[in-house]
């Protein structure tokens, strides 16, 4: 389980960072960004009373479920492998957003200079 979303890692939804890495992330993790409302969203006490279904239902969705408690959301559980990925798209994310602002602030140089340094570097 992991607190529920709200860090958007320096991403603003449109920017080319943004863009990038939600196409480059495999559709089960996309779809797993999105819940259903009628079937995603549980009280602990059905976890608890349901755990191999709700489980089954996470693994064969690829979607998260949101789980209650007095009401209100409190945690969410979500499959393994659809965890990693998001981490690795978030990574990058925070990657390539750092990159854009270097890039929007002038912070370059040419590809020659980087690649000489870098063969230098490693005595290439």
């Amino acid at each position: 389980m992991f607190p529920l979303p709200g860090n958007n890692y320096g991403l603003t939804q449109g920017s080319k960072a943004f863009n990038m890495v939600l196409n480059s992330m495999p559709h089960i993790v996309r779809s797993a960004m999105s819940i259903s409302l009628a079937e995603d969203i549980r009280s602990v006490t059905d976890l608890k009373r349901h755990t191999r279904e709700i489980l089954d239902h996470i693994h064969q969705t690829g979607r998260p479920v949101v789980l209650t408690v007095n009401g209100r959301a409190d945690s969410v559980i979500i499959d393994a492998k659809v965890y990693e990925k998001q981490l690795k798209a978030m990574n990058l994310a925070r990657l390539l957003s750092e990159a854009e602002t270097q890039v929007t602030s002038g912070e370059t140089r040419p590809a020659r200079a980087f690649l000489d340094e870098f063969k230098n570097a490693r005595n290439i």
